[in-house]
């Protein structure tokens, strides 16, 4: 472990794969066997991407995005005992009522999973008479119990943090519309209880660069470290030939998350790779979910790759901290603590 500390639990056995010996730009490597999970992985399920994994009882188990043979995304359950290897559920995840009994999305995409003291929440966007966002709970992987969702249409992109700040729940999103949404920024909200939610702040908005000219979103749960919080979120560009899906990276202040302390103004990884470029939806890098060991201070980024597969990269804290410092630049809007 270097200079930069994560509050984290270790995870001794999170896949890791070292640096080769060139790297050109920003300090992260891909796993040289990706993509780690390919077409029609299970019956009835053409693709798998935009996935969240977690460590769980020394293994570890994930809330994939799977799409169905018949189009429709649903979320679906895997196990790993490596974090690269994954066997799935053949039947999407059941999600219930207070009372036990089904309660089923109409259709639920980019899932995250996010542990927050004895409880694991899972959050996608789903149709909530719109496009919005889905929340359930669990603690044992067998029953999943939704919770009122959070926020009104139109919403993507939401991540919860991982533990409480100053006694609430934050959770950070990106109001949208209903479509390809040609604009948004990252806000973040507080709860008590999971029901109510207030506060909303603004934390980001799209970056002066053009990776991230179009708009941004939530990535993966943000890495609590000792003076504040790693993000790794997804930019995106518009090109005459489409939307192009970058991965960046921010450090937020520690009590008061809405304030950007530092934001690269470089990508960290922009699609260059063949399962990246081409696939169902072309040229995107869209994390949901890292792995991060507090003892070697290793960092494993698992991505979504064009809308087919689902890729692994890899950083440390220091090194990833310190290219975020060093290319840092900061607007007004970050800066502020978000409030108008």
């Amino acid at each position: 472990m270097g200079n930069v500390k994560m509050i984290s639990p270790a995870v001794p056995n999170m896949p890791w794969q070292e640096r080769p010996e060139k790297i050109v730009n920003a300090p992260v490597w891909r796993y040289k066997e990706n993509p780690i999970i390919g077409r029609n992985p299970v019956e009835g399920v053409a693709r798998i991407f935009n996935s969240a994994v977690i460590p769980y009882e020394g293994k570890f188990i994930g809330v994939f995005r799977g799409e169905q043979t018949n189009g429709i995304p649903y979320v679906y359950l895997g196990r790993s005992e490596d974090g690269i290897h994954w066997d799935f559920d053949k039947d999407k995840v059941r999600f219930v009522d207070e009372e036990g009994n089904d309660f089923m999305p109409v259709y639920a995409y980019d899932p995250r999973l996010v542990k927050v003291e004895d409880t694991y929440y899972i959050i996608w966007c789903g149709d909530f008479y719109g496009a919005a966002i889905g929340m359930a709970k669990t603690k044992d992987f067998k029953t999943f119990t939704r919770i009122e969702n959070p926020f009104l249409p139109f919403n993507r992109n939401a991540v919860l943090f991982p533990r409480k700040v100053n006694g609430n729940f934050l959770m950070l999103s990106r109001p949208s519309d209903s479509g390809h949404t040609p604009f948004g920024d990252i806000f973040i909200s507080e709860s008590k209880d999971l029901t109510y939610w207030g506060k909303h702040r603004h934390v980001m908005g799209r970056g002066n660069e053009w990776w991230e000219s179009l708009k941004i979103g939530g990535g993966a749960a943000p890495i609590e470290l000792e003076d504040g919080w790693l993000l790794f979120y997804h930019g995106v560009s518009g090109t005459c030939n489409g939307y192009v899906y970058s991965i960046g990276g921010a450090i937020l202040d520690k009590e008061n998350p809405s304030i950007v302390k530092y934001r690269c103004t470089d990508f960290l990884l922009t699609p260059e790779e063949w399962y990246e470029e081409r696939g169902f939806v072309p040229n995107v890098c869209f994390p949901c979910a890292t792995i991060h060991d507090s003892a070697t201070g290793r960092i494993a980024i698992y991505y979504g790759a064009a809308d087919s597969y689902v890729g692994l990269a890899f950083t440390t804290a220091d090194e990833i901290v310190s290219y975020i410092k060093e290319h840092s630049v900061t607007g007004e809007s970050d800066t502020e603590i978000g409030r108008r």
